[in-house]
């Protein structure tokens, strides 16, 4: 079940554990806070985590284990994990930096992350938070500016064997392949407020946020790209701002220009 192949990446568990230094930089954690969690906790519980993962799926056909092995092993799954929400990298700057491809890179991490936030606190949404917020010194403290920026992000994954219902729904025609969806939310710092689940790549933007949407106090505006055109009309109550849409027969003025490089 935990087999797996043998790589050669720019950030390993053997790499990076050689700078103590850096390894607290990358993961939050000293070296021996690391190794105690991971033999006290994470090794302690991966085998009951990935035999209940594996057996919730009612249409398998193979024996648990038989599928596809992951290409790190546990421990440097642990240490890319940390990375990624340590430094919030992308999914390609993650894959650049393991080894793996964006595909490998948001399936381990969806995989494992489960367990490790039973093992340790990692990053989460603090949108309950957000909505709890009062006095404009609270916000500002959340939403430097009083603004937020909204976008979503997709990561290719493996096509979908079999299944010709689950190629249709996770294929993107932006991308030109199969993919799954994550809306975000950040402030003016850059600081992820918000993270939605995965969602299937077929679906728009705007509809991911219509139907699982983060609040924002008033105070705050949420500012969009033009793939989320009518939010002003759909959520009136809501502080939104939008680039210009260059109409036809019409150059957008130098005001607009400078707005959209904004976005």
């Amino acid at each position: 079940m935990v087999a797996h192949q043998s790589v050669f990446s720019l950030i390993s568990y053997d790499r990076l554990s050689k700078k103590p230094l850096l390894f607290k930089s990358f993961t939050g954690l000293t070296i021996v806070e690391f190794n105690d969690i991971y033999d006290k906790e994470i090794t302690k519980r991966y085998h009951k985590h990935e035999s209940k993962r594996l057996s919730k799926r009612k249409d398998r056909e193979r024996s648990i284990g038989a599928g596809r092995r992951f290409k790190l092993d546990v421990k440097d799954r642990f240490l890319m994990l940390l990375v990624y929400y340590r430094l919030y990298i992308t999914y390609t700057l993650a894959g650049f930096l393991f080894d793996l491809d964006q595909s490998n890179i948001c399936r381990d991490i969806q995989k494992i992350e489960r367990l490790v936030r039973k093992c340790i606190p990692i990053p989460q949404k603090i949108y309950n938070i957000t909505k709890r917020l009062q006095t404009p010194d609270e916000v500002e403290a959340y939403f430097p500016g009083f603004l937020s920026f909204i976008d979503s992000t997709e990561q290719s994954i493996p096509r979908p064997i079999d299944n010709k219902r689950k190629r249709k729904l996770f294929y993107s025609g932006k991308k030109k392949r199969h993919t799954v969806k994550t809306q975000f939310m950040t402030n003016n710092h850059g600081i992820i407020v918000y993270k939605s689940n995965y969602k299937k790549g077929k679906r728009h933007d705007y509809d991911i946020y219509k139907k699982n949407h983060p609040g924002t106090p008033k105070e705050v505006v949420n500012v969009f790209d033009l793939g989320y055109l009518g939010i002003e009309k759909d959520f009136p109550e809501q502080k939104s701002s939008l680039p210009s849409k260059k109409k036809r027969n019409r150059e957008l003025s130098q005001q607009e220009i400078e707005q959209q490089k904004s976005f």
